[in-house]
């Protein structure tokens, strides 16, 4: 590794406080300027992944430290850094928000140290003076190890403004002020109730985040920022057992990819085809017929927003049956298990009939049904877990799924040691599984010899 590659985590004091515009800007930059970037984000969100890789080019990391081993995640970093000259790694909420109360555990901090990367603190400088010292020598102090190398200003509209806050940052705190992000029209995230609206689903105008880069370009120091992010070494890293190369060797999957169904981890995909497995895109809201396939997934997304005319497109649906009656191996996470389900009831009361892979319905609400990380102990054998193995995931839903089958899944959320909710979820019909809990499989690569194994016998 030359002495020319560079890393850095954009963290914030909160969540809303600009980071993924702010990341979008840098990795533009960046770019315009010759680099090779590798963006990364910390923690499971796949809206963020998504913006990044719509604006780069560049498939987007997710680097999540409550679903994969210390060492796996960082053979994971380590993996796509020769083909970069920086990485910049999005941030999660605030610099210390981790997994409950514990600063070093799940955090963007934690993620920091356990990397050797340093920490670039983005700071609004809104309606403030030099109170703004206060808050980055509070962040320094929380942890003084934590190698916080330098200081972004968010939300600065004049350079008079910006200079009172850099004096204030560097004779009080002693960390550099790298510059200022001015407030730009034009290029505001558009959102939804799940966060972000997907990058796939938004027409990117590419002139204001053209006009956006030039400006940060001339407000931040990008050369100071690149001086502080040389990284001396990769962290030491090492993958779990993986399937053999030749496992799925004659098999393929078909991936449902659309406006509906897009929540992918692309490494997933990459552990996929490293077994040797084809994969095939196909749409649920457009295509008509499956393609030939031993194994299907069906992954997250918001089936709700399009239930209309995935509920109109028949012959997908038998299709979708008969792929499973033949005994086609189906993982479905999230909105997966929403389609495969009878029914689903959106917020105005409209009742859409869907799969009936798995008997039960869905209904929509108003509020976040779960949301965060849990673990899922198998009841009995499943098409990714044997009976007693855990599963580590996270779920994020408006929705909830009654059947009267029993669930195959034990749920439970922790937080700071305590039992928050337990509960039962995923359902096993024949070849066919489905659950809420969205996973990471280089937890345990060898899961996928399960589906693998499952899909063998489909004709």
């Amino acid at each position: 590794m030359s002495d020319g590659h560079c890393a850095f985590i954009l963290a914030g004091t909160g969540s809303g406080c600009g980071k993924t515009t702010v990341t979008l800007g840098l990795l533009h930059v960046l770019q315009q300027q010759g680099m090779r970037v590798q963006p990364f984000k910390v923690g499971p969100d796949y809206l963020d992944t998504a913006w990044h890789t719509a604006i780069t080019g560049i498939t987007s990391r997710n680097l999540d430290s409550f679903m994969l081993p210390e060492a796996t995640l960082n053979a994971l970093f380590n993996q796509q850094m020769p083909y970069a000259d920086v990485a910049v790694i999005e941030g999660v909420m605030g610099l210390y928000d981790g997994f409950g109360t514990d600063p070093n555990y799940c955090s963007s901090a934690a993620l920091a140290r356990q990397l050797g990367v340093p920490v670039i603190l983005l700071v609004d400088g809104k309606a403030v003076s030099t109170s703004i010292a206060a808050t980055v020598m509070g962040f320094q102090q929380f942890d003084p190890e934590l190698n916080i190398a330098g200081v972004i200003v968010n939300r600065v509209n004049s350079d008079n403004h910006y200079q009172l806050l850099k004096h204030a940052i560097e004779h009080y705190c002693g960390i550099p002020a790298l510059g200022y992000v001015p407030v730009t029209p034009g290029v505001k995230l558009p959102e939804r109730h799940l966060g972000l609206v997907t990058a796939r689903e938004s027409l990117i105008d590419a002139q204001p985040w053209h006009d956006f880069a030039a400006r940060i370009e001339q407000t931040l120091d990008i050369d100071k920022l690149l001086s502080l992010s040389k990284l001396a070494a990769l962290p030491e890293g090492k993958w779990p057992p993986l399937p053999a190369t030749d496992a799925g060797a004659g098999l393929t999957l078909a991936l449902a990819d659309d406006e509906a169904f897009n929540f992918y981890y692309p490494d997933n995909l990459q552990l996929l085809e490293r077994a040797g497995v084809k994969i095939i895109r196909f749409s649920p809201l457009h295509d008509t017929e499956l393609p030939a396939c031993q194994m299907l997934w069906l992954g997250g997304g918001y089936p709700e927003l399009h239930a209309r005319a995935l509920a109109a497109n028949i012959p997908m649906l038998e299709a979708i049956r008969a792929a499973h009656h033949r005994g086609v191996a189906i993982y479905a996470e999230c909105g997966g298990l929403m389609y495969l389900g009878s029914t689903l009831r959106d917020t105005d009361g409209h009742v859409h009939a869907f799969a009936g892979v798995i008997p039960g319905h869905s209904e929509m609400g108003k509020r976040l049904t779960r949301f965060g990380y849990c673990e899922a102990t198998a009841r009995q054998p499943t098409l990714l877990a044997d009976a007693g193995e855990t599963l580590r995931g996270h779920e994020f839903h408006y929705s909830d799924f009654t059947s009267e089958l029993n669930a195959v899944m034990d749920c439970q959320k922790t937080r700071d040691n305590k039992i928050l909710s337990q509960w039962q979820g995923g359902w096993q019909v024949g070849n066919t599984y489905a659950s809420y809990l969205h996973i990471h499989f280089a937890q345990r690569p060898q899961m996928l010899n399960r589906w693998i194994q499952a899909a063998r016998g489909v004709a």
